[in-house]
């Protein structure tokens, strides 16, 4: 059986409304082990975004454990947060999140700034995710000057530069046409394949879910049975 790489168990999650609670997920367990490629689907307000933040450590549960490795994540500081997220998560957002004053080059490189590479090993990281998504022609260019599903592929180089253990996508293709969406798709499933990724996607999209080798469905904060 293959490691597991994320498990969680009895994993709760609420907001608070002034003196209202507002509960969004439901005792949530499951595990996914390495190599794993997740799709999770569900209507939108189903607390799919919700599940990917507290894996990430973006959020933090109202209850249960969350573990990554051998992280318990809820447990870990907001400075320890930031180090074990920038060595472990690469996150790819449905809007890209660049940052339009810099190039894709300097956009990739900004996870890297945390560690202690130098400049030349940090341009050496970049230009291989950005080889790796097809655009080191482009490394000099502004978002601006990018297609939308250039703009997707820039995020993704941007969240694999690290080489992190688990990439969490959320609505990857959301954004983007029919024919965009395939090329993203077929990266993530080569990410997957070829660089043994860890991939879990949340998505609406039939034709993207079919990429996963498994999909779960949640539906008001509960995951239906496997």
């Amino acid at each position: 059986m293959p490691d597991t790489l994320v498990k969680l168990e009895g994993v709760y999650k609420s907001y608070w409304r002034d003196s209202l609670e507002i509960p969004v997920l439901h005792n949530i367990d499951f595990e996914i082990p390495k190599g794993e490629f997740l799709a999770l689907m569900g209507p939108s307000g189903s607390g799919k975004t919700t599940l990917l933040n507290l894996i990430a450590g973006i959020d933090r549960p109202s209850r249960g454990r969350i573990l990554v490795g051998q992280e318990n994540v809820a447990e870990l500081s907001e400075s320890s947060l930031a180090r074990w997220r920038s060595r472990i998560i690469g996150f790819i957002f449905q809007l890209y999140n660049l940052m339009p004053v810099l190039t894709a080059f300097e956009n990739v490189e900004l996870p890297l700034l945390l560690t202690r590479l130098n400049r030349r090993e940090r341009r050496r990281q970049v230009e291989t995710a950005l080889g790796i998504v097809g655009l080191s022609d482009r490394m000099k260019h502004y978002p601006n000057q990018l297609s939308g599903g250039q703009e997707q592929r820039v995020a993704i180089a941007r969240a694999i530069v690290t080489d992190p253990d688990l990439i969490l996508a959320d609505e990857p293709t959301g954004d983007l046409d029919k024919q965009s969406a395939e090329d993203i798709m077929e990266l993530m499933t080569r990410l997957n394949q070829e660089f043994e990724k860890t991939i879990i996607m949340v998505t609406h999209d039939p034709r993207a879910a079919k990429r996963a080798h498994v999909v779960r469905h949640l539906d008001k904060g509960e995951l239906e049975a496997a």
